[in-house]
Order: C-alpha cells, then structure tokens, then sequence
C-alpha cells in the first residue's frame, strides 16, 4: 500500500491516563481509500478509549466517503459513550462539513491542543 493510500499516518494515546486516542489523518480521502480510512478509525475503539480526537490539519480534500466514514465512527463511539472531536480542520474540509450541516453534529476544534483541554 503505498503513502497516498494511507489516509490515516499516526495514532497515539494522550490525556493524563492514556484513555484519549488521537488519530492523524492526511493526504485526500476519497472513495480510492475510504475503506481504509474507515478500518483506522474503528480499530483503536477496540481498546476502549475514553475519548478520540481525529486531527485533520493535513487532510487537503474529503469528498462524500470521507465524510461517511466519520459519521459511521461517530455512530459507534456514540454507542460505545465515547466522547468524538474533530480538530483542525483546513477551510476546504470544513466547507464540507458546513456545507452538509454536519459542523452541527459533530463537536469541532480549532486545534488538538483545544480538544484535548476541552
């Protein structure tokens, strides 16, 4: 697989107890990879955060997939009780989310740091 069909490049555990997953995604996140965006996002809830944060400051596009993918995450960490931020966002992502009314949805921060200490 290679760089590109990658969207989501890190995933680490922060917080004071290790209980907060954060996920970096890049790159475009389109129907090409969503699959795989998808399956990274789902599989840190298997060791029950507290808390997942998914920073998208160097995600340059997301079309309707993308989008999809998150709202499916969003539907199981809402079952699961977990709380979900999405944290910073470029403009061109974040018209997508106004534009689909989903800024409404989901809680969006400007930046990780603000996620983390909300």
């Amino acid at each position: 697989m290679s760089h590109a069909d990658r969207p989501v490049q890190s995933v680490r555990w922060a917080g004071p107890d290790d209980r907060t997953v954060i996920v970096e995604a890049a790159g475009e996140i389109d129907l090409r990879c969503s699959a795989a965006f998808q399956q990274a996002l789902l599989e840190p809830l298997e060791k029950n955060p507290q808390r997942m944060i998914v920073d998208l400051a160097q995600v340059t596009y997301m079309d309707s997939s993308g989008v999809a993918s998150l709202v499916k995450l969003l539907s199981r960490v809402r079952r699961g009780k977990i709380e979900l931020k999405l944290a910073s966002l470029t403009p061109r992502v974040r018209s997508v989310f106004e534009i689909t009314r989903l800024d409404t949805v989901f809680e969006i921060c400007a930046t990780v740091q603000e996620a983390l200490g909300s």
